[in-house]
């Protein structure tokens, strides 16, 4: 019967083995043998990230440089070059709409990917954003090109995939101005990620026929 051995050391040490190499095996010092779910064990290699939209109490008011949605002006960007794979674990966006102004008021949020093209991010009409590492003693920033605030058009992406949308619209039966939204919020969190090879682009939207607020965290 072969004999399995787990070596008692510590370590704190980010290392990723090459395809093929031997790796130790881990496990408590009793010998009980350790498995990791396979986010948690990126996050362990410092492979996760989180980038931002809006900051404690100031949220980015969405559609581009106007309110509704606009293809060319996204409220993030991440631009994935090639030789990168980007594997979305958890995308939360909270919205806050404006009063309504009249009937059929609507807000939407959308999370896309072009699966062909790193958005360029040309100018300076976006805002830089740097990821940071999820294990938080690593240095910030990524492979990644990330931007926030797009006030002018982009390369002109192509929507291939839609991962998630939330779309609503009012119904008003008084005065428009005394009617409320809901604070509605969109979380993408799949069981099973997509993997978003480079060159491409994960991006994200949200706006309104009226004024539409909102945080998200990637």
């Amino acid at each position: 019967m072969a004999i399995i051995k787990a070596k008692a050391r510590q370590t704190t040490a980010v290392s990723a083995e090459s395809e093929g190499n031997d790796v130790y095996l881990r496990a408590l010092r009793d010998g009980t043998l350790l498995t990791a779910a396979w986010k948690q064990s990126y996050i362990m290699k410092g492979y996760g990230y989180q980038a931002l939209v809006g900051g404690f109490s100031t949220p980015l008011t969405g559609g581009g440089n106007g309110t509704t949605l606009d293809q060319n002006q996204p409220e993030l960007g991440i631009a994935v070059p090639d030789g990168v794979t980007l594997l979305p674990i958890r995308i939360s966006i909270q919205l806050i709409p404006a009063l309504l102004a009249t009937d059929e008021d609507e807000y939407e949020a959308l999370i896309a990917v072009d699966k062909d093209v790193a958005l360029a991010f040309d100018g300076t009409w976006a805002t830089d954003e740097t990821p940071l590492n999820l294990r938080t003693g690593q240095a910030a920033g990524s492979a990644c090109t990330v931007k926030s605030a797009c006030t002018a058009d982009t390369t002109n992406p192509t929507l291939d995939l839609e991962l998630d949308r939330i779309h609503g619209h009012g119904d008003v039966q008084g005065t428009a101005g005394n009617a409320l939204w809901n604070v509605p919020m969109l979380v993408y969190e799949p069981d099973a990620s997509p993997l978003i090879e480079g060159p491409a682009s994960l991006i994200l939207y949200w706006g309104g026929t009226v004024a539409t607020d909102g945080y998200a965290q990637v």
